[in-house]
């Protein structure tokens, strides 16, 4: 396992929710950075892997909007087959009215597009990283706090152009799924929630529809996660495994662990990455060509780490 922080010396005060994407140029980040989240100086960095290391981030996106500028949010990479590498990412003042955009590099993250906004009403993938269907389409997971917490995913056949969206129902406050595709063609979500505990829905059509939202067993303090279906066919999840304290909207965000499952349902820990007292959080991880696993995730707010290796050596 190899593990290092991307910022040698980073160029903002504070920095969250990283994205990661594999271009044919090799691996590209991005995350949201400024002098602290919410700030209208906070915009959407990016910096690009090359001969096993990570090069000084430049500024890819603001928040400029009539003149105006706002805070940028969540950064989301997603590199598809034979095209450019897009950025999705959000912009507005706060997560109840911001807005989704886009913007595409054409040179794996060495330069980027003008930005453009999305339709009205979608958001684009709001933390992690869309799927693509067996017909070519994007399933972005989503949600929307803009009247309450709504889990929904938007799928676009056309890499942004146009798009569908179906909501994601259930009596739960959730956000922010990450799929996960299951060898019987069904597929799954798992979200955070205000409930102390991830929620989950399946999709059996390619998820047009899905079952309602309901709890897992694996607790969760309101904390952003990532998950992933390996090539072998087993599903990887990391996640702040800690529960909710009673009376309180969140809890501490650590530790942060990497968990294995084979069904989707009964999960077990294999690897520890954090256990310090401290903030470590919203995971994004991918698998490489090469079959290793690659994980980030924001430190203490002034950093993000990186995390690589052989998902062989699971002990599970």
């Amino acid at each position: 396992m190899h593990t290092q922080f991307i910022f040698a010396s980073p160029p903002f005060q504070s920095c969250h929710a990283a994205t990661l994407a594999e271009t044919p140029a090799g691996l590209v980040m991005a995350c949201f950075g400024g002098s602290r989240e919410g700030h209208p100086d906070v915009g959407i960095w990016a910096a690009r892997q090359v001969d096993a290391d990570w090069l000084p981030p430049v500024q890819a996106a603001v928040g400029i909007q009539d003149g105006q500028r706002f805070p940028c949010w969540n950064p989301v990479l997603y590199q598809p087959p034979g095209g450019a590498l897009l950025l999705f990412y959000k912009v507005g003042p706060n997560p109840e009215r911001w807005w989704g955009m886009v913007m595409d590099s054409v040179d794996g993250g060495q330069s980027w597009s003008a930005p453009r906004r999305l339709p009205e009403g979608i958001l684009g993938p709001v933390k992690n990283k869309p799927l693509r269907l067996a017909d070519g389409s994007l399933l972005c997971p989503s949600s929307s706090e803009h009247n309450g917490w709504q889990v929904r995913m938007e799928c676009t056949p056309d890499l942004g152009q146009t798009w569908e969206q179906c909501v994601v129902v259930g009596a739960f406050q959730a956000i922010q799924p990450a799929l996960l595709q299951h060898a019987s063609g069904r597929l799954q979500i798992l979200c955070r929630s205000t409930h102390g505990c991830l929620v989950t829905s399946w999709s059996q059509d390619g998820g047009r529809s899905w079952s309602a939202l309901e709890k897992t067993e694996l607790p969760n303090p309101n904390s952003g996660i990532d998950a992933l279906t390996l090539t072998d066919g087993r599903h990887v999840l990391v996640y702040n495994p800690a529960g909710i304290p009673s009376g309180k909207w969140g809890g501490p965000r650590t530790p942060l662990v990497l968990a294995v499952s084979a069904d989707g349902l009964q999960w077990k820990t294999a690897l520890s990455l954090e256990s310090a007292s401290g903030e470590y959080s919203y995971p994004a991880l991918i698998q490489s060509t090469d079959e290793r696993i690659h994980v980030l995730y924001t430190w203490q707010r002034r950093n993000i780490r990186y995390v690589t290796f052989n998902p062989a050596e699971l002990s599970v």
